[in-house]
């Protein structure tokens, strides 16, 4: 019976050891999903490819590639809307595409290292743009912003890009870059600023932000919302301004 026991205990020592040892072992990251049924070609191929199809979609708003865009993000929904600015100075949407992959749980990124894609009011310039990235054309997004910086949160190199894989960034199917970024692009050589994008947790309707009331970051949310309400109200982008530690937004 000792004997026994004695195997059993062993065994047991064994079974153990191992559970600990795939406990310790570190979390697998996928790698690049290529897709292999769309070529990776040069910026000049792809503005190529995509500039008849961006002027096709354009025109239905009595506009072209080069006018103003505004994008916004919505992580629940895994969403990006792509707006284009109309003669009558207000946005249409021109295409809503979802988002192949993004990191981390509902909330704002806080520090390097933590996979957690940003919420907030970021801006792209000319020089956020990379035609040149691995992950088949990227834009950075220019986290930390002023806000960011007044809540001391840390991160670099947060994108939106293509190759379906995050780690802190929203990726996109390689299509669906390709359109958004000749875009982005064009509207930034035909004279835009700044391209606007807005990185909301989800769609910030009285209901869901109710459901969301007992959550830790719903106060930081409900400095998000009047952005969506006064883009609803108006078809402008709001201005964004921060006073201190918080976001002010305005309505046009």
């Amino acid at each position: 019976m000792r004997k026994l026991l004695k195997a059993f205990l062993f065994l047991l020592c064994i079974v153990s050891a191992l559970g600990i040892f795939a406990l310790s072992r570190p979390q697998y990251i996928p790698p690049p999903i290529k897709d292999a049924l769309w070529p990776r070609d040069d910026i000049a191929v792809v503005r190529a490819r995509q500039t008849p199809v961006l002027n096709a979609g354009f025109s239905s708003h009595n506009t072209a590639l080069g006018t103003p865009v505004y994008i916004r993000i919505f992580k629940e929904e895994r969403e990006l809307e792509l707006w284009v600015q109309t003669p009558n100075d207000t946005y249409a949407l021109f295409k809503t595409y979802p988002i192949c992959n993004h990191s981390g749980a509902l909330g704002p990124k806080l520090k390097e290292g933590d996979r957690q894609s940003p919420e907030g009011f970021y801006t792209v310039a000319k020089s956020a743009l990379n035609p040149n990235s691995s992950y088949h054309l990227s834009f950075n997004l220019g986290f930390p912003n002023q806000f960011d910086r007044s809540h001391n949160r840390t991160g670099s190199f947060l994108m939106v890009h293509g190759d379906c894989v995050s780690v802190g960034c929203y990726a996109m199917t390689d299509p669906a870059i390709e359109e958004i970024y000749v875009a982005v692009e064009a509207a930034l050589n035909g004279g835009q600023s700044s391209v606007p994008v807005h990185a909301f947790p989800f769609r910030p309707t009285p209901e869901r932000m109710a459901a969301a009331s007992d959550h830790q970051w719903h106060d930081f949310w409900q400095q998000l919302a009047p952005a969506y309400h006064a883009f609803a109200a108006t078809g402008r982008p709001p201005l964004i301004a921060v006073d201190g530690d918080t976001y002010l937004v305005t309505a046009w």
